[in-house]
């Protein structure tokens, strides 16, 4: 179950939708919405709402070396957005819930 979660997402675009009660992981590219949720509750004792899932393609990269051009392929990541229910938040830094 705690494989399902990689790491909190700690971007720009991420920390906007937290006015929102939401927080994005990175997740198993194989797990879905329930095992998700679920993970959620196991790990930081809180009641998700929802869970909005997207898949992040591999991008191209190439360069070039004494033996010619190397060109190949960044692995694909998926993202979970997680809403808490109203008074719940999750403490990314120590990792840890908690409710207001």
């Amino acid at each position: 179950m705690i494989t399902v979660l990689k790491a909190p997402v700690l971007t720009e675009k991420a920390t906007k939708v937290g006015h929102l009660n939401q927080y994005v992981f990175e997740v198993d590219p194989s797990a879905n919405k329930i095992q998700i949720k679920a993970a959620i509750k196991q790990m930081f004792d809180v009641d998700a709402v929802s869970v909005r899932t997207v898949r992040l393609k591999g991008k191209v990269k190439s360069r070039y070396t004494r033996r010619g051009w190397q060109i190949g392929r960044t692995n694909l990541k998926k993202k979970a957005y997680v809403t808490l229910k109203a008074g719940q938040t999750i403490d990314i830094v120590s990792g840890e819930g908690a409710e207001d």
